[in-house]
């Protein structure tokens, strides 16, 4: 897992069209914005067993990094 910090407003890109903003931070609470395009869905991890019962599919298991990769 990559793990980084962000101040308020700051940025994480993903790929060249995935945007994640930090809008808010107040008390324990992160607010986030998400630019992404249409045919990314993004869903709160909560929501994801019920999407996919919806659905009927099943979600690849994601990848865990181990270990910091080598430069």
């Amino acid at each position: 897992m990559l793990v980084l910090s962000r101040k308020r407003m700051e940025q994480i890109v993903i790929g060249s069209d995935i945007r994640i903003t930090v809008v808010k931070l107040e008390g324990g609470q992160v607010r986030l914005g998400i630019e992404a395009p249409t045919d990314v869905m993004v869903l709160r991890e909560e929501l994801l067993d019920a999407h996919q019962v919806e659905r009927g599919k099943e979600v690849a298991a994601p990848i865990t990094r181990t270990g910091r990769p080598r430069r």
